[in-house]
């Protein structure tokens, strides 16, 4: 008796598509584009209600998003934002614990990328911190956690009158607000925890701290959201492609005073961050603003 091959569901024709081509990210009209393709017979008689070609596609993608939830608790990974919407299977994430996806950025290079966004939409003045440039006299491991990859200053009373400068100063006043921002490729199930934890730790001293990434999971934002609440940390959506499209997915928790002891201790071991705190040193004593120190 011949056996008759059973047809995959289309559910089961994404995962397989995307298991297939695993750690590339498609868009559900992208996924729809290509198993409509790979199951071009299967297709025939779903197609021939619809008058056109792309009235077709829309429908498969409508039906791919409606499923999102059987496809996540098929390990396929979603990601919402910036639209349009992702999917893809990390093979990596099951097979190595705590390997990263593999794409054409470096951390160092997204570095640029999060000083033009922050300046375009914030109007922050930022700096680079090398970790090179620390002193490590505490040994291997010593300065472990100890400073972020970028800081930031925030001018807050640019357009104040001079007097109510004067009064912000002698009053001890917040005229500046400074920033604190870890940068990761991407954020995983494995490797969110440390991430995140690693943000608390670099941005304990500053008004504000956040985790950056350029990919961040769906199903990782529910345990973002709790970690964010608990410690103030907050999370970016950097992209990439479109710096433009970058999003603060979670605001941080404004703290009034700036930790002056922690940042005494990260000035003693880091020359660049030691001359980030020269550069608002200079802003507080004089109120000038030398943009050339900056955003580099």
């Amino acid at each position: 008796m011949q056996k008759t091959i059973r047809k995959l569901s289309q559910n089961q024709k994404v995962i397989k598509f995307l298991k297939d081509n695993s750690n590339k990210k498609f868009t559900a009209r992208e996924i729809a584009e290509n198993i409509t393709q790979l199951y071009e017979q299967e297709y025939e008689l779903k197609r021939k209600p619809f008058s056109s070609h792309n009235d077709f596609i829309s429908q498969v993608v409508s039906e791919i998003g409606r499923n999102k939830d059987y496809l996540i608790k098929a390990s396929i990974q979603l990601q919402d934002k910036p639209r349009p919407r992702v999917f893809w299977y990390d093979s990596e994430e099951i097979k190595v614990p705590g390997k990263e996806l593999v794409n054409k950025f470096s951390e160092k290079d997204l570095y640029p990328l999060l000083i033009e966004f922050l300046n375009n939409e914030f109007g922050l003045f930022c700096l680079r911190i090398n970790e090179k440039t620390s002193s490590n006299l505490k040994g291997l491991n010593g300065n472990k956690w100890l400073h972020p990859d970028i800081v930031a200053m925030q001018v807050l009373d640019k357009e104040w009158d001079s007097a109510v400068q004067d009064c912000a100063k002698a009053s001890s006043g917040q005229n500046v607000k400074l920033w604190s921002f870890e940068v990761k490729k991407e954020l995983t199930s494995s490797n969110v925890r440390e991430s995140f934890f690693q943000a608390v730790s670099n941005s304990s001293w500053a008004n504000e701290g956040y985790l950056v990434a350029t990919s961040i999971p769906d199903n990782i934002l529910n345990e973002l959201r709790i970690l964010s609440s608990l410690h103030g940390i907050g999370v970016i959506l950097l992209a990439e492609k479109d710096i433009s499209e970058s999003d603060i997915l979670l605001p941080a928790k404004q703290k009034i005073e700036v930790d002056w002891q922690s940042v005494n201790r990260i000035v003693k071991e880091n020359k660049d961050f030691k001359e980030y705190i020269d550069y608002i040193s200079v802003y507080y004593r004089t109120g000038k603003i030398f943009k050339n120190n900056w955003n580099k």
